[in-house]
């Protein structure tokens, strides 16, 4: 009676085949049904299951390369024009060509940089070879007074101190700025933020520094913008003495147009304006976007910096020369940010400016600034005209006091504005999603087999059914075990006769 138990429990292989063939009936996958039905041939079967693995085959194929080029980070870059009713005008930052005025200089000023000038020696001895150079100047007179220092000694508590001698003897804006219109209407020097940069002694309009409002244009095209005409003060170049880098070969202004949120960096990035000239610079606003990594190479971390709060190209570089200089000279430029010593004019000649000089022209691994993710860009398009007409000369001459020569090889005027009241938005986007492949994999299954994503919850569903009768198989063939186990040990207690009767 007991040994009938064996023969009841049922077969597990049984349900899971049953189970099998009901979802090979029932399921929405094309081919199933019809290579395993009972009423196909042989042959017809065999070439629906071949039809199903090449379609299977097909499938996994075009998937893989899906996920393949989803896992390439592919992006694209979409430029649209974005028309505004009023935009912020941009900062405009402008240098004299030449660092120090002639007429400013005093015998202090020449006895400790006169070596940075190239006009003395180390030793405070004057360079005869450059004082030859002063034969046509009509600072001769002044200079070689100042470079007179037979009876000269420097106070014994005085001490040099580069950036007021910079601010001091660079050009001075009330004496450059002859007009100055921002969409009509007056401006004066006080409407510009000095700011030093390897130049010296610049200056900034629209910086929104000092808490100054913004300024905005709501037109584009000339009479919209900033308009300035500048003075620039020929007669107190310096003399080239030699190949300095403070000695400038040319003459007249140099420009940036640049946001509010980066600091100018004009040697390298500004353009020239040329006296004799009017100069109109029609700009237009870009704004670029760029995707971090693994699609883009832009950086969207904020800035490691003691010096800059906002992450631009520009202050990464000025932070990394800063931090250059401050390993080889142990001191800083004039226009270089922080509170660390400012270099003497010596340590100018003998190891910043060549340090510079090597860190921007062959150094490319120290400064490796990377792309922001967000900046502000702005295109220009430059024309000029010639500057005094000859009916307008005599009429400046006698406006300024100055002579009609005079006039025509210091004076220029600049005019800055947006060419329409529009920007350019450059965006970089990703080119495929998760969404995307998802769409692709469910196009090639519905294509190649006929399924979709409630057919892959069939699958499931059937090898859940399947796994819960071999769990109740492996449950009823548990019990027979058990059964077998307690007939043994009887066996055991009562000896063979009776256990053979048992």
């Amino acid at each position: 009676e007991k040994t009938s138990v064996i023969n009841d429990i049922p077969s597990g292989n049984l349900y899971a085949e049953d189970a099998t063939t009901a979802f090979v009936l029932k399921t929405k996958v094309h081919g199933l049904k019809h290579a395993f039905s009972p009423y196909k041939s042989k042959t017809q079967r065999l070439f629906w299951l071949l039809a199903i693995f090449v379609c299977l085959g097909l499938l996994f194929t075009w998937s893989w390369n899906r996920i393949l080029y989803l896992l390439s980070y592919p992006a694209v870059t979409k430029i649209h024009m974005v028309w505004s009713h009023n935009m912020t005008f941009p900062a405009v930052t402008f240098c004299n060509q030449n660092l120090l005025r002639m007429s400013s200089l005093t015998k202090a000023d020449l006895y400790h940089s006169g070596y940075w000038m190239d006009i003395m020696h180390l030793n405070h001895t004057v360079n005869r070879q450059s004082v030859s150079m002063l034969k046509l100047s009509r600072h001769r007179e002044r200079m070689l007074h100042l470079l007179d220092f037979s009876n000269y000694s420097p106070p014994p508590d005085y001490q040099l101190d580069t950036t007021e001698m910079i601010g001091r003897l660079g050009h001075q804006l009330e004496d450059m700025l002859l007009d100055c219109r921002f969409r009509g209407e007056n401006c004066t020097y006080k409407n510009f933020t000095p700011i030093y940069t390897r130049y010296g002694k610049c200056y900034t309009f629209n910086s929104g520094l000092d808490g100054n409002p913004l300024l905005t244009t709501l037109k584009g095209g000339t009479g919209n913008g900033l308009e300035i005409m500048l003075d620039i003060q020929q007669d107190e170049y310096l003399p080239v003495w030699g190949d300095t880098d403070e000695t400038s070969y040319e003459a007249g202004i140099k420009v940036q147009i640049h946001s509010q949120d980066e600091p100018p960096f004009i040697d390298q990035l500004g353009f020239g304006v040329a006296p004799g000239f009017q100069t109109f610079v029609s700009c237009q606003q870009q704004l670029l976007q760029y995707l971090p990594p693994p699609w883009g190479d832009c950086r969207s971390e904020p800035m490691d910096s003691e010096y800059f709060s906002t992450y631009s190209i520009t202050g990464c570089r000025i932070d990394c020369e800063t931090r250059y200089l401050l390993e080889n000279c142990n001191c800083r430029m004039v226009h270089m940010p922080g509170t660390s010593t400012v270099c003497t004019p010596e340590q100018y000649k003998d190891c910043a400016d060549p340090a510079l000089d090597f860190l921007v022209e062959k150094d490319n691994d120290y400064c490796v600034c990377e792309t922001p993710c967000n900046m502000t860009r702005y295109g220009k398009e430059l024309s000029m005209v010639k500057i005094p007409s000859k009916a307008s000369a005599k009429y400046l001459a006698k406006k300024f006091n100055k002579t009609e020569q005079y006039i025509a090889d210091n004076i220029l005027v600049l005019d800055i504005f947006f060419e329409a009241l529009n920007y350019e938005k450059i965006e970089q986007k990703k080119a495929y999603e998760v969404a995307g492949l998802l769409g692709d994999i469910g196009g090639q299954m519905g294509l190649f087999i006929g399924a979709s994503v409630l057919t892959i919850l069939e699958i499931f569903d059937y090898l859940y059914e399947v796994c819960c009768i071999l769990a109740n198989h492996a449950k009823n063939m548990l019990i027979m075990l058990e059964t077998c186990y307690q007939h043994l040990s009887k066996c055991q207690t009562s000896g063979f006769y009776n256990c053979f009767k048992l």
